[in-house]
């Protein structure tokens, strides 16, 4: 937790974070559309530590994609007042699902994470 706003710490718990150059290097596409992608709340990015830039959790772009299931996931919970750092929070540290929501999305086990978002609001 952040001693400050009593916020946990994003930038340990995520560990491996990558900036919008790499992501967008990472599935092929610009800058400009990573932004987007971002904005439309279709990839979830937080400031990891202060004075850092919006990142990404690396593990959110796996071989050239946007992780199965996460563009969906975060519009949903977008929808039901759900801010990003809330949203990557919950994804690595949920303990209601064997293992964290993250890893079940690595997994393609999607569904199992949706209705867990779900039951949240």
């Amino acid at each position: 937790m952040s001693e400050t706003t009593g916020a946990p710490d994003l930038g340990a718990l995520v560990g491996d974070w990558i900036d919008w150059a790499e992501t967008g290097r990472r599935l092929g596409v610009s800058v400009s559309r990573v932004r987007t992608l971002i904005r439309e709340n279709q990839l979830p990015a937080a400031v990891p530590s202060p004075g850092a830039g919006q990142q990404v959790p690396a593990l959110f772009v796996q071989d050239g994609e946007l992780l199965k299931g996460l563009p969906g996931l975060t519009v949903m919970m977008s929808d039901h007042g759900f801010d990003h750092r809330e949203i990557i929070e919950w994804l690595y540290t949920d303990a209601d699902l064997p293992g964290r929501p993250v890893d079940a999305l690595v997994e393609n086990r999607g569904a199992e994470v949706k209705r867990r978002a779900q039951a949240m609001h």
